[in-house]
This record gives structure tokens, C-alpha cells and sequence, in this order.
């Protein structure tokens, strides 16, 4: 029997060869998850505008989150309180420049807006095939509800 065909070393070294070739491809074919960062301008409108007067009784206001810079475009939020309780959520900025933008978030917004009134928090599930945007919702909702001071 011939040395080589022993431990088979060739074989081993093409092996080890493929092995690592097939794991860098996998490495580099993962995608690179990227923390949305919030955008302050001073051209933002203000965070809280109280849409009632002084001496209605309803205790409803509306006040709009910052706007956060997502990788597929910035996501803004407005919430309206009534006695401390969330009672609307409205995006008022989100991704919508090209038609998938819109198909992702003709689905998703609705889906969020109706997670964030059940849970009356932004401790709300992120939907699937919109993960940029939900966070960026996620975000902006917490950042008005922390103006409201809730």
C-alpha cells in the first residue's frame, strides 16, 4: 500500500479547502444588521402640540415622535392621548418611494397602528417582511409616548 493512500493528506487538504471556501461564502452572504438612527432636526415639528384647549374636558393631544432614519427611508409616528390612553397612531412619514415600499407598507402600517392600540405601548412584535420600517415605527412611537410622558 502506498504512503499517500493511507492518510489520504490530498484528500484532506481539498476538503478542508472546500470546507472553508463554502464558510466564507456564508459569511459573506449574511446581510449586515444595521441599528436604525434617529434623526434630530430643528425642522421637525414639535414633539408634543396639545390639540385641545386648556378648559375642554376630553384631555386629548396629539404629539409626534422623531423621526427615525431607517435603511429604505425615514419613519415618523403621531399618537393621539385621551386621559393617558392611546387612542390613535398615525405615520406620518415611511418609506414610499418606489412600489415595493408601498406594498410592504400598505400591510405592515395597519398592522403596527393596531398592535401599538392593543398593547397601548411600543412593546409591539415587528412584522414580517417589514422589519426595517416596524423598528423604525417601534422607535418613533416610544419617543412620543416619552414626550407625552407616559
Amino acid at each position: 500500500m502506498h504512503a499517500l493512500n493511507k492518510h489520504r493528506p490530498l484528500r484532506r487538504i481539498v476538503l478542508a479547502s472546500a470546507a472553508t471556501v463554502s464558510g466564507t461564502v456564508l459569511l459573506l452572504a449574511l446581510k449586515p444588521h444595521t441599528v436604525p438612527t434617529v434623526v434630530t432636526a430643528n425642522t421637525r415639528p414639535p414633539a408634543a402640540s396639545g390639540s385641545s384647549s386648556p378648559g375642554t374636558a376630553s384631555g386629548s393631544r396629539t404629539v409626534t415622535g422623531d423621526t427615525v432614519q431607517t435603511r429604505w427611508g425615514p419613519v415618523q409616528v403621531r399618537v393621539t392621548l385621551r386621559d393617558g390612553r392611546l387612542t390613535d397612531v398615525t405615520a406620518v412619514d415611511y418609506p414610499q418611494d418606489n412600489p415595493r415600499d408601498q406594498e410592504i407598507n400598505s400591510y405592515a402600517l395597519p398592522r403596527l397602528r393596531s398592535e401599538a392600540l392593543q398593547a397601548q405601548s411600543a412593546e409591539i412584535d415587528s412584522v414580517s417582511g417589514a422589519t426595517y420600517t416596524s423598528d423604525g415605527y417601534r422607535r418613533s412611537l416610544q419617543s412620543a409616548l416619552d414626550s407625552a410622558g407616559l
